[in-house]
């Protein structure tokens, strides 16, 4: 018998989780899992700004929908449409999902080399269960209540495993792609990405939308990087204008390991995204880096976690954004050191241009240290575009807007040269032209 949510829209939550565990057949402890998480999002209900994690952005607007589940495939997206979202590759490991489904006649998946598999997770739980033994083993739904949801109505999602020793040649790109027909739906995409003792690969995610519907995308990817691997690891968020998009990553690593994260996001009404990891392994290091880019009356809210829980380990963090009208944007970067942690080197840095003056910016570094020979510094900025800098480009002869222009991009410029993937950073560098571009 499922509990009752603690939202407005609670029957509603009820059925779809009954719905669900009828229509679809995955194994009994996966079963037990999701019925177990269902009753801690019941527990726990929605996030409200009393919570901690929470205090600066209201999920209220989402609360109070009655969003309904998309159990099965729906939409007609086209290859053609999703052209302009992949950066210009062709030859990348390409899996793609509409409506949050996965959609096989999209993607590009042949000729995948010895070492890497890459699973849809719906077929998954009844062929390839092993593989899928890991989910849950690196987040908890504990104490997160969209982690929670999404661990209740889990079903599709990409599973990719790279053995031990294996250098992916090329990007494996997951597309989530929305159109008109997830109109007041809810997706619950949930990611498992494994990467083998001494591998290397990179994974971009792209959750974007086809039109301007109002949806619910609450996603959550699980890493693993075991020793002495590096994974690169880029989520795009361009999700419809209308749109409402939660998204965890949360990476565990091992010795002498080495993950890098960049968050780019530009889309939905309102959007959190989570990314967290844990230094579990001495001689490992983690990058965070990403860029929102804000206008209308967006709400962007990214919270960063990483736990220092080893000797010798480094972390880098560089996050900026770029707010214009009345947008509102959240940074949360916590940093935690744990006593065993000696010889830490943590460096975080927030950085926010405000292009109006009903744009706001609510910026909160955190710092926790419990071992006394560490290096960890943060800093935070907001400000305007420099009246200086702009008076010496008119004085050159370029025009106000080609200049607010010139110097919106340079100040997103350096964290988008952190990207390696060059289609991606080449491709984002235009978008951060175009964004604000307006008149010249």
């Amino acid at each position: 018998m499922t509990s009752p949510v603690v939202t407005s829209a609670g029957e509603s939550y009820v059925a779809a989780f009954d719905e669900l565990i009828s229509a679809t057949r995955v194994p009994a402890g996966a079963q037990s899992v999701r019925r177990a998480a269902f009753d801690r999002f019941a527990s726990l209900g929605f996030p409200t700004t009393k919570n901690e994690d929470w205090h600066f952005t209201s999920v209220a607007s989402i609360a109070e929908q009655d969003f309904a589940l998309l159990t099965s495939r729906s939409g007609d997206v086209k290859r053609a449409e999703l052209q302009r979202f992949t950066f210009g590759a062709t030859d990348w490991y390409t899996m793609v999902f509409v409506n949050g489904r996965f959609t096989p006649e999209l993607s590009d998946l042949a000729r995948l080399p010895a070492g890497l598999k890459i699973r849809d997770l719906a077929s998954s739980w009844e062929k390839s269960p092993e593989g899928v033994r890991g989910i849950g083993l690196v987040t908890s739904y504990e104490g997160n209540a969209f982690t929670a949801l999404n661990t209740a109505f889990m079903y599709d999602g990409a599973v990719i495993e790279i053995a031990k020793d294996v250098d992916v040649d090329r990007p494996i790109h997951v597309v989530y792609v929305t159109d008109a027909t997830a109109a007041k739906g809810m997706m619950h995409p949930r990611n498992l990405v494994t990467v083998g003792r001494n591998a290397r690969a990179t994974v971009i995610e792209s959750y974007i939308s086809t039109s301007d519907a109002m949806y619910l995308v609450n996603a959550v990817t699980e890493v693993s990087v075991a020793e002495g691997a590096t994974l690169r690891h880029y989520k795009i968020q361009r999700e419809g204008l209308r749109a409402f998009h939660i998204g965890t990553v949360e990476a565990r690593q091992a010795r002498d390991s080495h993950y890098v994260s960049f968050s780019f996001a530009t889309g939905a009404e309102l959007s959190r995204t989570n990314i967290y990891t844990t230094l579990d392994g001495e001689g490992c290091g983690a990058t965070l880096n990403g860029l929102y880019m804000l206008d209308g009356e967006q709400t962007c809210d990214h919270q960063t976690q990483i736990i220092h829980a080893q000797p010798n380990c480094f972390s880098r963090e560089l996050y900026k954004g770029v707010l214009d009208d009345r947008a509102h944007g959240v940074f949360n970067g916590k940093v935690y050191v744990h006593p065993i942690a000696q010889k830490t080197d943590g460096k975080q840095t927030n950085k926010t241009l405000l292009l109006s003056d009903t744009a706001h910016m609510d910026t909160k570094p955190q710092l926790e240290i419990f071992a006394d020979d560490v290096k960890c510094t943060h800093g935070a900025t907001i400000g305007q575009i420099d009246e200086t800098a702009l008076f010496y480009l008119k004085s050159r002869g370029i025009d106000r807007g080609l200049a607010r222009r010139l110097l919106t991009y340079a100040f997103a410029a350096d964290v988008l040269e952190t990207i390696e993937v060059g289609a991606v950073r080449e491709g984002l560098e235009r978008m951060t032209l175009e964004r604000f571009a307006g008149p010249s």
